[in-house]
């Protein structure tokens, strides 16, 4: 009977596991595959460095260039800058819905903001705030605000109508139409917008400590890429994946523990 029991509970284990480890060896087969180019000489090492010259350097990039202190300041930068644009963005979507008037008047700029180069604009940045860490938070934040105002008045436009029309019918104020209805139904849109506001606010984060040199793992690739110490520079621009890895994994728990709460 035991054995019955457990036979489900453990093909239901190896159900669950498999993605990961079909990505996992999908990873593992692609190093492989490129240490052999490299190694045969189909790709320049003088362009890509091979994978096991890379592994083989994250013990020297993490004790002589302090990796990790340099990662806290990237992932401080973009939390912060993650928080706010999910506040003002989320906060901006929301009154654009409430003011027809308002979505009428900003929602073509917010759009044409989005595919902008915000990111030219780090002089003015440097001019307004300073060679700090807030130049890179805040060009990060308004980079990545655009996705998110969009997403979340997407999100509440598209809420259907029968859902607003029950609320209607048993006399639900505005405010809580919103918070019962409208906002629950629109979560998993805001959080689309959320995922591409992180991305582009990653993006800029790395890419303006990089261009004035302060701070963090953009400073660290701009110094190993200048000494051309390929390992390291590629060693560097995977602790930057690792930063979008974290947001992603943070991300998607908050998004289901406010998906069941709801």
């Amino acid at each position: 009977m035991s054995t019955t029991a457990t036979t489900p509970a453990r093909h239901s284990t190896i159900r669950n596991a498999l993605p990961a480890l079909t990505g996992l060896g999908t990873l593992v087969a692609f190093f492989v595959v490129m240490e052999l180019l490299i190694q045969t000489g189909v790709l320049s090492r003088f362009i890509i460095p091979p994978p096991s010259e890379i592994f083989a350097s994250f013990p020297r990039v993490i004790v002589e260039e302090h990796v990790l202190a340099r990662f806290v300041q990237t992932l401080t930068e973009c939390l912060t800058a993650g928080v706010m644009l999910t506040v003002f963005g989320v906060a901006g979507g929301v009154l654009m819905h409430r003011f027809k008037l308002l979505q009428q008047a900003c929602e073509t700029w917010v759009a044409a903001l989005a595919s902008a180069p915000v990111v030219l604009c780090y002089p003015l940045f440097l001019v307004i705030y300073g060679r700090n860490a807030w130049t890179i938070i805040m060009m990060g934040f308004v980079s990545a605000l655009p996705p998110v105002i969009l997403k979340t008045l997407e999100g509440i436009s598209g809420t259907r109508k029968v859902l607003v029309n029950v609320g209607r019918s048993f006399n639900l104020t505005p405010s809580q139409q919103f918070w019962k209805i409208l906002f629950p139904a629109a979560l998993p849109t805001i959080f689309v917008g959320i995922r591409l506001g992180l991305i582009f606010a990653l993006i800029n984060v790395v890419g303006v400590e990089f261009l004035i040199n302060f701070g963090g793992l953009g400073q660290l690739i701009n110094e190993l890429a200048e000494r051309y110490d390929l390992p390291g520079t590629y060693a560097a621009i995977c602790f930057v994946v690792l930063v979008s890895v974290l947001f992603f994994m943070v991300l998607e728990k908050a998004e289901r523990w406010l998906t069941r709460a709801e």
